[in-house]
């Protein structure tokens, strides 16, 4: 069963078109952010084959006879957003009440991922999962699985059916939890060769080498997790750090010999590119100094680090250092598979800093930003001629009140802000696939 539409050789898609061309913060002094960005009033997509072949005015750009025209004039089109760290097995256990990050693990998380070994529960989760994720308009995500090698054969399997670009890992996890939910250091390595063999590289799949964090982890566990890094260099670590003041302060008891959390993973050869840790609230201008130096990149997750109470991230930091940042919903820790709600908390995380995130550079880490962090730039993320065609057509009127706000704003930028602020998932009206309109499994 695939659950995209048959794919038409040649499509024409007509809206208001916006994408990011590049990163806000690399604009020279004297010119303004909104030039890293390109507005297109009335502009046509050609996708061909499901790669964009053509992005610009509809009144300059020819349309080919033969394209399949779709009318989307009055409606914003903009790329798929980019989900930077989620839990697809923790669906269950979203807006669980009342503890904060230890405590939330052992209470909900623990018990809900302890039913993956059953590859039927989680396939009914992964569909339900990836119809969410389309629905609020994310296309691509990085995942964690469980410790079970079911969980990640069940997500990638329908995945693999709704030709999806997808990264997820099995989780490795041998101290420190349940022990219905822990592997071994070698049942870990074995399990993620395999897993690696079936399914990075297929189709629009990859693989990522997931320890849950560093205390969950023997030092066994994170010799072999750095060695699957050297055989097979074009994977990606995924991982959490320093979300939480308790966590850091059990990480230093833990591994007293290194200076800081960051130094564990550095000790174990987990820090590279395509190394990606979600939160990182808690660094040093070390660390970040380091972090920049390795090349690798942070999943900024603002709906959970409120909802757990882990703390503000500091964005500053990371602009400072030139880090890549992508933006991450955290399921179940977060509570919004939305991405604009994401950015919505993300823009009130700064302004308790003092610290002012503007539209542009959040429409960018929702975006082009978030397949930089993922290393995946040059297939996604905008309309560059030859990426792949993930996209969305957003409703700037989905509501009552956004309507009303939108129709008083004169530009492109006070209207995104606008979206940023008051959208969900009630605003995006499609979601589009290598350039076809998205079936979901609910629908079939």
């Amino acid at each position: 069963m695939n659950l995209t539409n048959k794919r038409h050789s040649l499509q024409a898609i007509r809206a208001n078109i916006l994408h990011c061309k590049s990163n806000p913060d690399d604009q020279p002094r004297n010119s303004h952010p909104e030039q890293a960005l390109e507005y297109i009033e009335d502009g046509v997509l050609i996708v061909e084959n499901g790669l964009v072949q053509a992005c610009g005015y509809s009144a300059t750009q020819a349309i080919p006879d033969s394209a399949v025209v779709h009318d989307f004039r009055g409606k914003l089109l903009v790329p798929g957003f980019v989900d930077t760290h989620v839990h697809f097995p923790q669906v269950d256990v979203i807006a669980a009440y009342g503890t904060q990050l230890l405590d939330w693990l052992e209470r909900y998380t623990f018990p809900a991922e302890a039913q993956f070994s059953n590859e039927q529960h989680a396939a009914a989760v992964a569909r339900f999962f990836l119809d969410e994720l389309l629905k609020n308009g994310t296309t691509t995500a990085l995942v964690f699985g469980t410790v079970h090698p079911e969980s990640v054969n069940a997500f990638f399997t329908e995945a693999s059916m709704r030709d999806l670009r997808m990264i997820c890992g099995k989780v490795m996890m041998d101290r420190n939890a349940p022990v219905d939910i822990l592997d071994t250091a070698q049942s870990s390595y074995v399990d993620t060769q395999t897993l690696i063999e079936t399914w990075h590289g297929k189709q629009r799949l990859a693989y990522a080498v997931t320890p849950r964090f560093a205390p969950t982890s023997s030092e066994a566990q994170l010799t072999l997790a750095g060695q699957l890094l050297k055989e097979h260099p074009d994977v990606y670590l995924h991982t959490h750090m320093a979300e939480n003041a308790d966590e850091c302060d059990w990480v230093a008891s833990l591994f007293p010999g290194q200076q800081d959390y960051l130094a564990v993973y550095e000790h174990f050869e987990l820090v590279r590119k395509r190394s990606v840790f979600a939160h990182c609230i808690h660094l040093s201008d070390n660390a970040w100094t380091r972090m920049a130096n390795a090349d690798c990149s942070v999943a900024h997750c603002p709906c959970s680090n409120l909802f757990i109470g882990s703390g503000l991230f500091d964005l500053r930091a990371a602009q400072k250092h030139k880090v890549r940042v992508g933006l991450g919903s955290d399921i179940g820790g977060g509570d919004s598979f939305s991405i604009l709600r994401n950015i919505n908390e993300a823009y009130k995380i700064q302004q308790l800093q003092r610290h002012t995130l503007t539209p542009e550079q959040a429409f960018y880490m929702a975006t082009l930003g978030g397949a930089r962090a993922l290393d995946l730039n040059d297939r996604i993320g905008n309309f560059d001629k030859g990426k792949e065609a993930d996209f969305l057509i957003v409703d700037e009127a989905a509501t009552p009140v956004l309507k009303r706000r939108t129709q008083a704003q004169s530009t492109w930028r006070d209207r995104l802000f606008s979206l940023m602020m008051l959208g969900d998932d009630r605003c995006i009206e499609r979601t589009f696939i290598m350039g076809e309109p998205v079936v979901y499994s609910t629908d079939t």
